[in-house]
């Protein structure tokens, strides 16, 4: 069972102002919950090919993954997925001009495996709300 799961929220601020603090990995762990730590596993500045570790909480395990960007369109979409880690992922960010601010997307799929394909669903449920709460939190980051 694929797992993909879409939450947007409206933010109050520039779309250039949102995309590069949500595109900003050294700012992962202010507005992601789950996030323990972010490492860069290749040199900055962020573009196509950066490849990102990141350490995180989730559903009571430890998760360590290693993220490669495979997009980067500054101030509209980032994308990256998993180049190893326990749950084969896509992470993808969007950024829409709106009246008075800026709707961000972000969006995770992917096609669990192993012991975590029997837990989709309740991955899945526990995924969204886990990404309502962490665009709320870049919200009231932003929007201070």
């Amino acid at each position: 069972m694929a797992v993909d799961v879409v939450t947007e929220i409206q933010i109050a601020r520039p779309r250039a102002d949102v995309a590069a603090f949500a595109c900003d990995p050294d700012n992962a762990t202010r507005w992601y919950e789950n996030i323990e730590s972010v490492g860069w596993r290749t040199p900055p500045p962020l573009a196509v090919g950066s490849r990102l570790e990141f350490v995180a909480r989730f559903l009571g395990r430890r998760l360590a993954y290693t993220y490669e960007v495979h997009e980067h369109v500054v101030g509209e979409r980032f994308m990256m997925s998993t180049a190893q880690g326990p749950f084969p992922m896509e992470t993808t960010y969007g950024f829409q001009d709106t009246p008075g601010g800026t709707r961000m997307t972000l969006r995770n799929r992917g096609v669990p495996s192993g012991f975590a394909k029997v837990g989709a669903p309740l991955m899945e449920r526990a995924m969204r709300r886990a990404n309502h709460a962490d665009l709320r939190r870049i919200k009231q980051l932003l929007e201070r």
